[in-house]
């Protein structure tokens, strides 16, 4: 029998709003205490953060790397000498967006083998309360006209939906269901869908009672 997908549906007005409005993105703000010296490998995780944020609201081509340098207190060239370009540096964050999906996907199979899918949808939805992660992936499908994006798009969705499908055995109708409601909670969560919930149109599209 095919798990069910009860985890994308919530159960209540109060399991998801809460989550979603909690979703905020903060741009701008810096931490004025000192700081000890990075290694490389821990500058390219701050410079990725800052990125992630920078991306999420101005996407591949509208975003300055120079705004991103900034706010991890380096320059535009060591920024070009640990990514390239920011191409390049779009595509990490991208990259780095679903190894996270990804490690939440493995760690709730594991966690719940009795029922692997709906433990993936739960651990999914705490992903939305990472608003600039949500908006990441928006970009990252906006941006599918570049050929490079779309080619690690493309690959890297083919690899989740085929994870998900190892570790939930689901039938194909199963995890279409799965990701279309995967779909709907990020713009459900973009648009702040539980704000609206004292309409008919949003409580239907959100599966809950009145």
């Amino acid at each position: 029998m095919a798990p069910q997908i009860n985890s994308l549906r919530p159960r209540s007005p109060v399991t998801l709003a809460p989550l979603i409005s909690e979703c905020i993105l903060t741009i701008g703000m810096h931490d004025t205490q000192p700081r000890r010296r990075m290694s490389a490998a821990e500058r390219r995780e701050e410079i990725l953060e800052a990125a992630v944020a920078e991306f999420a609201v101005m996407g591949l081509h509208g975003t300055s790397t120079e705004r991103i340098a900034q706010r991890v207190g380096v320059s535009q060239p060591y920024l070009f000498r640990l990514f390239g370009t920011k191409k390049d540096l779009f595509l990490a964050a991208v990259n780095r967006g679903f190894d996270r999906v990804e490690t939440v996907f493995r760690v709730a199979a594991e966690a719940h083998p009795e029922r692997p899918l709906e433990a993936m949808g739960e651990g999914y939805g705490s992903l939305l309360t990472r608003r600039e992660e949500l908006l990441l992936q928006m970009q990252a499908y906006a941006a599918c006209a570049d050929p490079d994006v779309q080619s690690l798009v493309q690959h890297r969705y083919g690899q989740l939906y085929r994870l998900v499908e190892h570790l939930s055995g689901a039938d194909s109708d199963t995890l279409r269901l799965f990701f279309a409601q995967g779909m709907l909670m990020n713009v459900a969560a973009s648009i702040y869908l539980p704000s609206l919930l004292g309409e008919d149109w949003a409580r239907n599209c959100f599966g809950v009672d009145a």
